[in-house]
């Protein structure tokens, strides 16, 4: 078998929270792979982290120099769809941790063997992947350290260049509405919102472009983090982005996450800035959006902790392009609950599905009219201990070549506007268009941003 884990749904397709015993389908799907040895030492990284990162297939999680990145693949784990998906991605990435030969000479959270990963937004889909780097460099507080991970046969020496396991399955279909038939989809959903059968639903569109060149992910990482220091830069599998919204975040006991929902775009002038970020915060009807996403994360969080504490009332967050409503959730758990645990608990949030969330997911599926894929599922990392930070895949695409599938996603509620969530959605793909060196402006203007049919698009590379 290759230094991967392909990981099968079993016979338990039980909801995440059952609390069940895994099948033994999963266990045996890591029962032939390759040992890891791992060794963790202090180190000084010159320069940026970003801008250490080489080759393909590149793996990054940073905000404002802290963070993760990393290269080449000791293990790979490819997830089926199925409601149990992250116990069964926890179930063998833990076969892989507890049988690692580790050295760890720093003992902070990212130090050891660590694992990156991306999940598919629904459940329903299959594509998820967890990828544990050969190499990793890490820095955080002032700490920096490199991580080797080597991928040895059981009781045998290092071997190497054996076939990489299969990419995840990219997102296909694109978005089949036009942009009147999208509007269209959001004025459905929220007859249905005042109809009662739902309170919020998130709606999503996809947008197909293509450069002239290659797209260079690690320079398109660079101007993401540049432009929008505050956002969870992330590199995964083919999947690039850069989030302001963490899910979670554990280090021992301690907890914490970042919602992020209702948004304005950006003022031209500082004045008109000033009066958009006054009117989002006062805004009833994106107030209300974000209170949904934020009772949401309470809500899952508030069994597992001892103590929870919320702040008493949003802020406002300022990207390059857009102001968003911010709310910070942090507690101490009261029993052990892995990073990767608690982001399968959460998932997903009103913040990126709706309230009811099965509601929610029913009118996503049949009005969106594509497969998100992994756009809006949960993104980040997680080591041996289980400390780790998990975001949602938020202004992001998908990479091939010169190719990507770029997303951008609405909260539409009662006083939700067809035409003003548009405009949002447009404002939400301009981070990702000017990282791959497109023109800013509208989606799909000029040449610099040509749609392509989705059957174009293979699988993600980086």
């Amino acid at each position: 078998m290759d230094i991967s884990a392909a990981v099968t749904r079993g016979a338990d397709q039980g909801d995440a929270r059952s609390g069940k015993d895994l099948p033994g389908a999963c266990a045996a799907a890591t029962a032939d792979c390759r040992q890891l040895r791992v060794r963790t030492v202090p180190a000084r990284h010159a320069g940026g982290l970003l801008a250490r990162l080489h080759g393909p297939g590149p793996l990054a999680w940073t905000r404002r120099g802290d963070g993760l990145i990393g290269w080449g693949e000791a293990a790979v784990i490819s997830v089926s769809a199925g409601a149990d998906r992250f116990r069964v991605a926890e179930r063998a990435l833990g076969g892989l941790f507890g049988a690692a030969e580790t050295e760890d000479r720093v003992g902070i959270p990212g130090c050891g063997p660590v694992a990156f990963g991306s999940f598919t937004f629904d459940s329903a889909r299959g594509g998820s992947v967890l990828v544990i780097p050969r190499v990793v460099l890490g820095r955080r507080d002032g700490v920096e350290w490199v991580t080797t991970i080597e991928a040895i046969a059981r009781g045998a020496a290092a071997v190497g260049g054996l076939p990489p396991p299969p990419a995840p399955e990219p997102a296909r279909g694109g978005n089949g509405l036009t942009a009147a038939g999208w509007e269209r989809a959001v004025a459905a959903a929220v007859t249905r919102i005042r109809g009662g059968s739902l309170r919020k639903v998130v709606l999503a569109r996809s947008l197909q472009v293509a450069t002239e060149e290659p797209i260079h992910v690690i320079g398109a990482l660079e101007v993401l983090a540049g432009r929008d220091p505050d956002c969870y830069v992330f590199a995964c599998a083919g999947l690039i982005g850069a989030t302001p919204e963490l899910l979670i975040q554990r280090a021992g006991r301690q907890v914490r996450s970042r919602v992020i929902a209702g948004t304005a775009a950006r003022g031209y002038r500082p004045a008109e800035d000033t009066a958009a970020s006054a009117s989002l915060l006062a805004s009833a009807k994106e107030t209300e959006e974000h209170l949904y996403a934020v009772e949401s994360v309470r809500q899952a969080l508030a069994p597992l902790c001892d103590h929870l504490i919320a702040d008493a009332r949003p802020s406002v967050t300022c990207l390059a392009d857009t102001h968003h409503l911010a709310t910070t959730i942090s507690g101490t758990l009261a029993a052990p609950a892995s990073a990767l645990t608690l982001a399968g608990l959460l998932h997903p949030t009103a913040a990126v599905c709706g309230t009811p969330p099965g509601a929610a997911m029913d009118t996503i599926r049949e009005l969106e009219h594509m497969d998100r894929g992994r756009y809006a599922g949960p993104v980040g990392w997680m080591d041996a201990r289980g400390d780790g930070e998990w975001g949602l895949a938020l202004h992001c695409g998908e990479v091939d070549g010169s190719l990507a599938r770029l997303f951008a996603g609405c909260g539409v509620v009662a006083g939700s506007d067809p035409a003003a969530e548009a405009a949002e959605a447009e404002a939400k793909f301009q981070p990702m268009l000017r990282a791959l060196g497109l023109r800013p402006g509208p989606v799909g203007a000029g040449p610099s941003a040509t749609t392509v049919p989705s059957q174009h698009l293979s699988r993600p590379v980086s």
